[in-house]
């Protein structure tokens, strides 16, 4: 029994995409499935299932932060019986990136500690699936849709004033959000696949930023790769 996903079983599909913002869900539903129907409002953490091209997907709000998207992933896997869920969110961009591209996750590294006190104080590396990530690579390339490959960083500070941001640029990480690294883990936990694909939302040096209402209806790109690479 899920405490936190209202849905009976079957009612969530074995694709599922999820968005940090449960209006960003009811979005993708409106805008994307055929015949969505709702199952799941507890907390206003929304959730729909319909079809794609023929096949069922589902899409769930996760909230913010590697513990929210835990508790989602977690419930997902372990008692919907989900096989592929991929991330689509917004991310705070670092060179080369620029304002909108996407950035798809082959790798998603943390500031936080909840890998290690889940896995024996284990420096855990969790990657994405490498089937539904050149999946996603191809289609944009195929939409030339202006993207970037590479290494991702999960971060548990929204308002972070120490020096890691200086840290993640030496790396080459892409962009900074809140939720992949703790989707991967948990993806190689229960054995199943996950990819993240975010949308550069705003610059981290300061130099650009989109609205609140793009931020909440989606950005297309990003989910129409989601659902090319998961079908």
């Amino acid at each position: 029994m899920s405490i936190h996903i209202a849905a009976k079983p079957g009612e969530i599909a074995e694709i599922i995409l999820l968005p940090g913002d449960p209006l960003r869900a009811k979005w993708i539903a409106e805008n994307y499935l055929e015949n969505p129907t709702q199952y799941n409002s507890v907390r206003n953490m929304l959730g729909f299932t319909g079809e794609y091209q023929g096949q069922r997907v589902s899409v769930q709000g996760t909230g913010m932060g590697a513990p929210s998207i835990g508790i989602y992933a977690y419930e997902l896997f372990n008692d919907f019986g989900v096989q592929k869920a991929i991330r689509v969110g917004t991310s705070g961009g670092l060179p080369p990136t620029k304002l909108r591209d996407v950035v798809i996750a082959m790798s998603a590294s943390t500031d936080s500690r909840i890998n290690r006190r889940t896995y024996g104080d284990l420096d855990v590396a969790p990657a994405a699936s490498y089937v539904l990530l050149e999946r996603a690579v191809q289609a944009a390339r195929e939409r030339k849709i202006p993207h970037h490959v590479g290494m991702i960083a999960s971060g548990d500070l929204f308002y972070d004033e120490s020096d890691s941001l200086e840290h993640w640029k030496k790396l080459g990480v892409l962009a900074l959000e809140m939720e992949s690294n703790q989707l991967y883990t948990l993806a190689a936990r229960f054995r199943r696949q996950a990819l993240s694909i975010v949308t550069v939302s705003d610059m981290m040096d300061g130099s650009g930023e989109t609205s609140s209402e793009e931020r909440e209806s989606g950005f297309r790109n990003m989910v129409e790769l989601a659902l090319a690479a998961a079908l």
